[in-house]
């Protein structure tokens, strides 16, 4: 029945990334400069600093928004990713996930405001992020690598797509959950939406704006292993490599990196949205 009306789908959605690669290249290149520039920030910053001063700011953050002993298991995972020699490794990871979640950020927060103070932008954003979050996270590397190349740059830009949903649906969440009265009780003193906005929404919303980065972190975190299948570095690599070669333990060792740090960024960012 269906043999006769396939629907070239498929075909139609190569041409249409190659057209994109033909005519609008350099596009897309503009488009990656920022991210490069960034990403190449982070990652001087982290690989050339003495790694006692990472473990040391990093120390500090625990011990400031959760407590010693998250300071201590700090200092414990940083020192143990130096002594298995995944140092360069882990700085270049944490490069990826900061550059990634700032571009989140920066775009994530206002979508999320603009969302939670609109019904019909909310409406009209909602299958987007829907379709973001469900299509495999494979999917996206094909037309990356297309028009960005490959590297770390390219991992970057597929983690932004991947991890940006949540930031944007919690922030709106946010937004949505101040209380109309305390809208209403500042509308009434003479704010106007800016101040509302910038003195009662985003402060009272603020707990679970953070919340929303940290999902956002996490996720990628979770996207710097199939990063590595695009020439992406950081703690990804010993795990493709490990699985090519079927070497059990080199995977081990850089998928035991990985969680490690998430733990860490995990368990500072849910205490510094505590705290808020």
């Amino acid at each position: 029945m269906f043999q006769d009306t396939i629907i070239p789908l498929d075909q139609w959605v190569s041409e249409a990334v190659e057209w994109l690669v033909d005519n609008h290249r350099e596009f897309f290149q503009m488009l990656k400069w920022p991210v490069d520039w960034l990403l190449s920030g982070f990652e001087h910053g982290l690989t050339t600093v003495h790694p006692l001063v990472v473990i040391v700011i990093v120390c500090l953050l625990a011990l400031k928004f959760s407590g010693k002993r998250l300071a201590v298991f700090s200092l414990a995972s940083l020192l143990l990713m130096g002594f298995l020699g995944l140092w360069e490794d882990t700085m270049i990871t944490l490069a990826m996930v900061l550059s990634s979640v700032v571009i989140c950020a920066v775009i994530g927060v206002p979508l999320g405001i603009m969302s939670g103070r609109s019904n019909r932008f909310e409406a009209w954003l909602r299958p987007v992020l829907d379709a973001m979050q469900t299509t495999p996270a494979f999917v996206y590397l094909v037309p990356i690598v297309m028009l960005f190349s490959v590297g770390n740059v390219a991992g970057v830009l597929a983690t932004i797509i991947f991890a940006l949903p949540p930031i944007i649906r919690l922030t709106s969440l946010g937004i949505r959950q101040v209380h109309p009265e305390l809208v209403e009780a500042a509308q009434a003193f003479g704010a106007t939406r800016w101040q509302v906005l910038v003195k009662v929404q985003i402060p009272l919303a603020m707990p679970t704006i953070l919340a929303g980065l940290n999902q956002t972190i996490m996720m990628a975190l979770s996207m710097v292993v199939i990063a590595a299948l695009i020439g992406a570095g950081g703690l990804g690599s010993p795990v493709i490599l490990g699985l090519n070669t079927l070497d059990i333990g080199r995977a081990v060792v850089g998928g035991l990196g990985i969680v490690l740090m998430a733990i860490v960024l995990d368990r500072i960012t849910q205490s510094m949205a505590r705290k808020k």
